[in-house]
């Protein structure tokens, strides 16, 4: 990855705040051209530094959902081909490598506790997967 500028990492912080801003409010607020702006989204965006714009919602627009964190250890030098298997699980929204205790942390969306259930069984299955301990998130105090 390249090596932000202060400027670089100043619009991403604006575009964390509000994606949908409009260029010309993001120029105001960092007190450069709309060109500047559109230049450098365009940069960050080629660069793979932005990969996309999403939306984020409340919890509570999707009642029943299931959202988690799986901790897994895995056998000595399999953390990327356990990564990659998982990686074909539509349910785990992220992978994350770690230090410490655990190898791997998953961030877990499900439909249900029975999607859940079924999700547990499979990330348990995944060959070179030694231990996990999964906890429930039940309410974001602030993100």
């Amino acid at each position: 990855m390249p090596r932000l500028t202060e400027l670089e990492s100043s619009l991403l912080a604006q575009l964390r705040v509000d994606g949908r801003a409009p260029v010309s409010v993001l120029a105001q607020r960092l007190k450069v051209s709309r060109t500047t702006v559109t230049r450098l989204m365009s940069k960050l965006e080629a660069s793979g530094v932005i990969l996309g714009y999403t939306v984020r919602t409340h919890e509570d627009t999707e009642p029943g959902i299931i959202h988690a964190l799986s901790n897994l250890e895995v056998e000595r030098n399999s953390t990327r081909k356990v990564s990659l298997r998982l990686g074909g699980i539509p349910e785990i929204q992220t992978i994350h490598t770690t230090n410490g205790e655990w190898d791997l942390i998953l961030e877990l969306r499900c439909a249900n506790l029975a999607d859940f259930d079924r999700v547990l069984g499979k990330i348990r299955s995944v060959p070179g997967v030694v231990n996990s301990q999964t906890n429930l998130l039940l309410t974001t105090v602030a993100r």
